[in-house]
């Protein structure tokens, strides 16, 4: 153990709660640990990355992690949080998250490290088997109603109607660490700091079944929790005006992702590096004290764009993210607009202005002035001869490339085969040519 993994979480400002003895208990040994993910959705987003940074760090101070993937948990649906029932989701739909959901968290934790090698469980693969009169004898005798009843995540409900299903979710986790101690001697398990009810609820079933209810117990199990990331105004972080903020390229773009982390707020920033990125204490403090001198450089947000896009996508996704925002903000050249894909393309302009011309439409156009003014449906310039002006003055450009003679046929060549950018400075339009 190279670290103590409680003081990395003290400094970075993770730690919501811990059961006694919990740091005495990583101080003694390499410890298993867990943090389960539900299938909900076939991706992760960054509420979970936050959790998942607790499995990066316990690896990195030397312990052993397991990620669990929610195939049977997921069926059922947790209550924390909710304000109403979830939707069921077929087995299809949860077997093909599942699967998506393995490959992301691949992406982060070392699985070929030799003793603390990170390991992935599905506690499908344990419940499938199990009856439902053989799991009232295992789990259900030995955690009364009251009990699950005081639990905040049920209390929350009971005023407005919880289903059983849903009321029996946190003997379902318990059951898991029950399981996972039993037989990977998983002695830890971590989340959100909403999960501790149901964490508490696996710590109490394996006191009662194993231990006898004896607190001096030699194999007592144990539970930690996170805070839950929020602004610095107090609101839920992780959203972005289009929602959640996930993890799949091919639902928030490497692009979209990069700009959400550079547009976060000054305030916001430091615990945000703490939080999501490996930047050691002495970096981040250096980073601070930067920014403060030169705050108009964002010298914070661009080191925590940096960190967790290469992280979560690739560096080739991060330098073309910088690439995108060069053409985003007005400073990139046809050979930039060139050398971006076609995804990342249509997220840089997405909320521009657009238009659709024909083939033929675009032929027919007589000069430059005829397709700026006509085309964009005065978006840009309210006349054609506002427009005929703006092209004289050298302040339009076609595809990054100024044109200064109003007269000129439009003979370019087309962005991705079917489009042409029309800028005036920052404001952009988008002609898509059909």
């Amino acid at each position: 153990m190279t670290k103590n993994f409680i003081e990395e979480l003290r400094w970075r400002g993770m730690l919501h709660d811990m059961m006694p003895g919990t740091e005495e208990q990583l101080q003694k040994e390499t410890t298993s640990a867990y943090i389960g993910f539900d299938p909900t959705a076939s991706s992760l987003h960054i509420g979970n990355l936050a959790t998942i940074m607790l499995l990066k760090h316990f690896q990195l101070c030397g312990h052993k992690p397991f990620a669990l993937v929610g195939g049977a948990t997921g069926m059922v649906g947790d209550p924390s949080g909710k304000a109403a029932e979830r939707a069921f989701l077929s087995e299809e739909t949860l077997r093909y998250n599942e699967s998506c959901i393995k490959k992301q968290l691949e992406k982060f934790l070392d699985f070929d490290c030799g003793e603390n090698s990170a390991q992935i469980v599905n506690n499908y693969d344990w419940f499938k088997n199990i009856g439902f009169l053989e799991f009232l004898r295992e789990a259900g005798k030995y955690i009364t109603v009251n009990y699950m009843s005081a639990k905040d995540s049920v209390k929350k409900r009971l005023e407005t109607g919880i289903s059983f299903t849903e009321f029996s979710y946190q003997l379902l986790q318990g059951y898991d660490f029950y399981w996972l101690f039993k037989h990977n001697n998983v002695r830890l398990q971590m989340g959100g700091s909403d999960q501790w009810g149901n964490i508490t609820t696996g710590t109490e079933l394996i006191r009662r079944k194993e231990n006898n209810n004896d607190e001096t117990a030699e194999y007592r199990a144990f539970a930690l929790t996170t805070p839950l990331v929020t602004k610095s105004d107090g609101t839920k972080f992780g959203k972005s005006e289009s929602g959640n903020v996930w993890l799949d390229p091919t639902k928030t773009s490497p692009f979209q992702f990069y700009q959400f982390w550079l547009n976060c707020a000054d305030a916001d920033c430091p615990r945000l590096l703490r939080v999501f990125t490996l930047y050691t204490k002495e970096e981040i403090e250096a980073l601070e004290t930067e920014h403060a001198q030169t705050p108009h450089l964002r010298l914070m947000q661009k080191a925590l764009a940096k960190d967790v896009t290469i992280r979560v996508h690739s560096q080739q996704d991060f330098d073309m993210a910088v690439v995108a925002s060069d053409v985003l903000f007005g400073k990139g050249t046809l050979e930039t607009l060139k050398s971006m894909d076609i995804a990342t393309f249509e997220a840089v302009f997405e909320g521009v202005p657009q238009s659709k011309i024909t083939a033929d439409a675009l032929k027919r156009c007589t000069n430059i002035t005829d397709l700026v003014s006509t085309v964009t449906n005065n978006e840009i310039y309210a006349s054609k001869g506002e427009a005929r002006r703006a092209i004289q003055g050298n302040a339009v450009s076609l595809n990054k490339t100024k044109t200064a003679d109003p007269n000129a046929l439009p003979a370019f060549e087309l962005l991705q085969n079917k489009f042409i950018l029309v800028s005036k400075g920052k404001k952009n339009h988008l002609i898509v040519v059909e």
